[in-house]
């Protein structure tokens, strides 16, 4: 699964920068990642719940909320009712991870949870089977165009070794750094959900770009 994130998009163009990764053909994206970033949790300030209201009318594809925010536990929610098909929340912010889960399911949405690079994975594994997809952060969460940090990958293959051993439904989604080089090693560790900024919405054709990011990763998999 290919997932662009929107904020590297031209931000006054939304719905067109939206429509922009998919093809004629009927074929992109399968999620639109968003940073909702409050300036608390991250120094950086982003977009909130309006905004992410409005686009979910403008486009069909489904919204990937990534919520680096204080208190997830009070908003996180409002975020599953306007429509978003997965909300995620950082394990570093959440109070209540299990019920906010169950909550989140309740409204419709997947559930996510996060964990940024320099947060052991391990302490949390026994949560991951609540949850519908587990974020590893790949770069320091707050800004775009940082380069990828690969000792990520351990804690992507820890999670996927989990997954596999106890038959998890759980989607494991990367982000930070995601490019046409980096998928491949991520691929291959056993990520299968990709955020990718710049390496979308930097290039002439967005559409073409996904395509071509899905391309190396599932080259990657035939390959392990």
């Amino acid at each position: 699964m290919i997932a662009p994130n929107i904020l590297s998009a031209d931000l006054a163009r939304l719905a067109e920068e939206a429509d922009a990764v998919w093809d004629r053909g009927g074929e992109g994206a399968d999620w639109l990642h968003i940073d909702v970033i409050d300036g608390h949790f991250v120094p950086n300030l982003t977009i909130g719940l309006p905004v992410v209201a409005a686009l979910r009318s403008a486009t069909d594809i489904p919204l990937d909320c990534h919520l680096m925010i204080e208190d997830p536990d009070r908003w996180a929610l409002g975020y599953a009712e306007v429509g978003a098909r997965n909300v995620t929340v950082h394990i570093e912010a959440v109070r209540s991870p299990v019920a906010l889960a169950g909550d989140l399911r309740s409204a419709g949405a997947l559930a996510g949870l996060a964990i940024k690079p320099r947060t052991p994975l391990e302490p949390y594994l026994t949560l991951l089977g609540h949850f519908d997809t587990l974020l590893i952060m790949s770069v320091e969460p707050g800004f775009n165009g940082q380069a990828f940090i690969p000792e990520v990958l351990s804690k992507v293959r820890t999670a996927r070794r989990l997954i596999d051993t106890e038959n998890l439904r759980l989607l494991i989604e990367i982000d930070g750094g995601i490019n046409v080089e980096t998928i491949r090693a991520a691929a291959q560790a056993g990520a299968n959900c990709f955020v990718a900024g710049s390496a979308v919405y930097g290039t002439e054709d967005p559409a073409c770009a996904v395509h071509q990011l899905r391309q190396h990763a599932t080259r990657a998999l035939a390959s392990s």
